[in-house]
């Protein structure tokens, strides 16, 4: 396919009903894994369609990796009930002592 130049390009994709566009005003695209985040800022997103099946390919602008931490509802039920806190409070405490049940109690308890 050397050689071709744009337009030949696009009518030969579009006879081989090949349709490619560009999403404008993308700002981010996050990938959640289980244990972290990848966030790709500012990305050039292209939207292909061949035979009905749809392809999206990212150019990320920068990539920025996130760790998550998943919290077990039965923790922040835990923490709600010993420490005698809303859900809301325990679940920052949980998120601030990284999971640790009898930190977050003992935290909320002294304050």
């Amino acid at each position: 396919m050397m050689g071709l130049n744009p337009r030949q390009m696009k009518r030969l994709m579009r006879q081989m009903g090949i349709k490619m566009e560009e999403l404008d005003g993308v700002e981010e695209v996050v990938i959640r894994l289980e244990n972290r985040e990848i966030v790709l800022k500012e990305p050039t997103v292209t939207v292909m369609v061949v035979q009905g099946e749809k392809t999206y390919q990212i150019i990320p602008g920068s990539e920025e990796v996130r760790e998550v931490l998943k919290i077990p509802e039965e923790d922040v039920q835990l923490v709600m009930e010993q420490a005698g806190v809303d859900r809301e409070t325990a679940l920052k405490a949980l998120e601030e002592t990284k999971g640790d049940i009898a930190e977050a109690i003992l935290k909320l308890s002294g304050e």
